[in-house]
């Protein structure tokens, strides 16, 4: 078997296009046409729990992006016109420092601002004059998809693939598998993909397996 767990990686960078949106359209309405400039405040902030899609419409708004929890103090930040900025809540003393003067130099210049947060910024534990600033923007929070909408959506995708994939299989595949979309996604990619290089229909028995090489090395039966 080849190194699956590196097939589970999205196809592609996540978009707009594929981001699921479930109960957030007004949301990805409302960012899309402010990325388009269709709006003039500075910034927009998303917050929601752990698997909202946070990140991925970071992501897919293409503007230079920074993890928090991958450099707290900002030291890779650019004067890029359009930042994105994920997991604001992680951001030490300096990098909460550098936003602040970075949401200025954006104001003046006319760029644009995207952070997520697992909060509003009202309630963050940052500094006051950064709050106010987050909070002056657009502010939206995203709604995580319920089990039913990530059913229709990897029902979807399946039948995209020509994938044929019963509802007792994508049962499966919820009750065994991380439940953030990004993941549930990728799997399906992974199962199509590993259903046409070995000829085998998708049967309970093949999910468990592909999970158990996967995903879950300690799957129990």
């Amino acid at each position: 078997m080849h190194q699956l767990i590196l097939d589970l990686l999205p196809e592609s960078a996540p978009t707009l296009d594929n981001f699921v949106a479930g109960g957030n359209a007004e949301t990805v309405a409302a960012l899309t046409g402010w990325l388009a400039g269709a709006r003039p405040e500075t910034s927009f902030c998303l917050w929601g729990e752990a698997g909202s899609g946070r990140s991925h419409l970071l992501l897919a708004s293409g503007f230079t992006s920074i993890d928090a929890l991958l450099d707290p103090a900002l030291s890779k930040a650019t004067n890029a016109e359009q930042m994105a900025v994920d997991h604001v809540e992680a951001l030490n003393e300096a990098g909460q420092i550098a936003l602040f003067n970075h949401f200025n130099r954006l104001k003046m210049a006319g760029g644009q601002l995207l952070t997520a947060a697992d909060r509003p910024p009202a309630h963050l534990a940052l500094r006051e004059d950064l709050r106010t600033r987050l909070g002056s923007g657009l502010i939206y929070r995203l709604q995580p998809l319920s089990d039913g909408e990530k059913v229709a959506a990897l029902a979807a995708q399946a039948r995209e693939r020509g994938l044929k994939l019963s509802l007792e299989s994508i049962d499966y595949v919820m009750r065994h598998a991380p439940r953030d979309m990004r993941t549930l996604s990728a799997f399906i990619g992974a199962l199509d993909r590993y259903t046409l290089e070995h000829k085998r229909a998708v049967t309970l028995a093949l999910l468990r397996e592909l999970l158990n090489e996967t995903l879950l090395p300690d799957l129990r039966q």
